[in-house]
């Protein structure tokens, strides 16, 4: 197999911070050409598996499997440009610094200009673009060189659903050109959009695999009723009450619904520590 068309990720690993373990034993594939969400809350471990796979942080134990570093994308939960300088210049810096020559830069820049939506901002400093044009500017910036691996913690937090979306078609852009996509994210929701799903809590792997089979691993049934029912793990969805019942019973006054991946991951929590419905 060739480095570019290679699955890379983790095996084993684990990471600390310390006396702090900030993961334990994960075990985490991207295959290249695939889009694959890495889901959390804060403290999950999310951010420290990403640093691990992009180098940043050395394991604890473990392997890591990623491509040279010149093959690498990486966006971090920061801002990601340079806000002193304009669209064009934050594009020609990032090129620049991956060894990309003076016509692969003006043909690359003008592309992803284009493709981002950028190109009638090229001249303003990015320090002025709105939230979702600097989160596009900064993915622009990392697949620059046309990565192996992009990695990205969070690209889509605090950013409107508009330019949720045009970023998430970004990302299925660059797996369709080959790219092991791997994103960071807070939203279950974008999580569907993924081929493979990693749920970490508190460091550890709850789920794994493609959302399907996340879904269809779940345990027991999820039912739902008005009223909060007695007796079983229960959480809000809307003005309703969902509950899980590990025998696959519904009590009265509730009736079974289809779960997503939003219920599926609430179960795995509470199989861990039952105490933390809500």
């Amino acid at each position: 197999m060739s480095p570019s068309r290679a699955a890379w990720g983790c095996q084993g690993l684990s990471v600390r911070y310390g006396a702090k373990l900030a993961l334990e034993d994960v075990t985490f594939e991207a295959p290249a050409g695939t889009v694959a969400a890495v889901v959390g809350g804060d403290g999950a471990g999310k951010t420290s598996l990403l640093r691990a796979l992009a180098g940043t942080v050395r394991p604890a134990a473990g392997t890591v499997r990623r491509p040279p570093a010149r093959r690498l994308g990486y966006v971090s939960a920061g801002p990601g440009v340079w806000t002193d300088l304009t669209v064009d210049e934050n594009l020609g810096f990032a090129g620049r610094a991956y060894g990309l020559s003076a016509d692969e830069l003006d043909r690359r820049v003008g592309w992803l200009l284009d493709r981002t939506g950028l190109a009638e901002a090229r001249d303003r400093l990015a320090g002025r673009l709105s939230g979702g044009m600097r989160q596009k500017l900064a993915l622009a910036m990392a697949v620059a060189h046309e990565p192996d691996l992009l990695i990205l913690d969070e690209p889509t937090t605090g950013v409107d659903p508009v330019s949720r979306a045009e970023l998430w078609r970004l990302l299925a852009s660059s797996a369709a050109d080959g790219a092991a996509v791997v994103v960071a994210t807070t939203y279950l929701d974008e999580a569907e959009r993924a081929a493979t799903v990693l749920l970490l809590d508190r460091g550890r792997a709850l789920l794994a695999g493609t959302p399907d089979e996340v879904l269809a691993a779940t345990p027991g049934l999820v039912v739902e009723g008005p009223a909060r029912p007695e007796g079983l793990a229960s959480w809000r969805r809307g003005a309703r009450w969902r509950a899980w019942s590990p025998d696959g019973s519904a009590p009265p006054g509730t009736s079974p619904v289809t779960i997503d991946l939003e219920d599926a991951a609430i179960v795995a929590q509470l199989r861990e520590d039952p105490g933390r419905a809500a």
